[in-house]
C-alpha cells in the first residue's frame, strides 16, 4: 500500500514552558506504583502480536465488522449489494475506525511528550515517560495492522485534529493532560473494547487487546496527576 508524501503533515505550535524539579521529590506513592506497572508491563508489538495471521477484508466467515456498525446496512441500497460488495463496505469501515485511532496515538505520543517536559512533579514525569513509549509502540501497531494487513488508510478527521491541535497548542500543562488523559483516553478506550468485541478478525483482536492493557492505566494517570487541580476527580 503507498503511504503518503512529505507533504501530508502538519505543524502545531506547542506553548508551555519547560519545567525542571531539581529537588527530584518523590512524594506521591499512587503514581510511583503506576510507574512500576508501567516498567513491569511493556510489551514489544514485533513479539507480542501474531503479524503471522493473514487478514482478509473479503471473507465473510471472518468479517472485520458486522453488517450493524456499517452506517447505511438498513438502507436498501446496501442491501441490494452483492456479498463481495458488502465485504468492501465492512473493509472501509474498519480502516476508517482503525486510521482515527491510528492517529489519535500519535496525538498521544506528541502530547505524552510535552507533558514530561511541562509537568512540575517527578513522579508525573516518570510515569509520562513510560507513556511516551506505550504510545510510540501504538503508533507501530496500529499502521501496521492498517497499511500492512487492511491495506487502505483515511485522513484524521476535522473534529480529532481540532482536538489535538488545541490541546497541544494550550500554554496550560494541566489542559493538555485533560485533553490527552480525560478526554481522548478515555473515549479511546471504550472504542478500542467495541472494536475489539465486535470483530471477528483474529489479527485485529490481537491489537486492540494489548493496546488496551496500556490504555487503562494512562486514563488512571490522568487521573491522579490532576486531581489535586480538579478535585471532582
Amino acid at each position: 500500500m503507498q503511504r503518503g508524501s512529505s507533504s501530508d503533515t502538519t505543524d502545531v505550535q506547542v506553548d508551555g514552558p519547560a519545567h525542571f524539579d531539581w529537588t527530584y521529590t518523590r512524594d506521591r506513592p499512587r503514581l510511583a506504583r503506576l510507574y512500576e506497572a508501567a516498567k513491569r508491563d511493556q510489551w514489544n508489538a514485533t513479539d507480542a502480536i501474531p503479524w503471522n495471521i493473514d487478514v482478509d477484508p473479503m471473507n465473510p466467515e471472518v468479517p472485520l465488522l458486522p453488517d450493524r456498525y456499517v452506517p447505511l446496512h438498513n438502507h436498501p441500497a446496501y442491501q441490494r449489494l452483492s456479498e463481495p460488495e458488502k465485504n468492501e463496505q465492512r473493509r472501509a469501515m474498519m480502516a476508517w475506525l482503525l486510521s482515527q485511532f491510528l492517529h489519535g496515538e500519535q496525538g498521544a505520543l506528541i502530547a505524552t511528550s510535552k507533558i514530561v517536559m511541562t509537568v512540575p512533579d517527578a513522579d508525573s514525569k516518570f510515569y509520562a515517560a513510560t507513556q511516551v513509549m506505550d504510545e510510540a509502540r501504538h503508533v507501530e501497531a496500529f499502521s501496521r495492522l492498517l497499511h500492512d494487513k487492511v491495506g487502505l488508510a483515511y485522513p484524521i478527521t476535522g473534529g480529532l485534529r481540532t482536538l489535538l491541535e488545541q490541546g497541544l497548542s494550550d500554554s496550560r500543562w494541566d489542559m493538555t493532560y485533560l485533553t490527552m488523559q480525560i478526554l481522548i483516553e478515555g473515549l479511546a478506550l471504550a472504542a478500542f473494547q467495541r472494536n475489539r468485541d465486535v470483530s471477528g478478525d483474529p489479527l485485529v483482536q490481537a491489537v486492540h487487546a494489548y493496546v488496551m492493557q496500556d490504555e487503562a492505566r494512562h486514563v488512571a494517570f490522568g487521573r491522579l496527576a490532576l486531581r489535586d487541580y480538579y478535585p471532582q476527580l
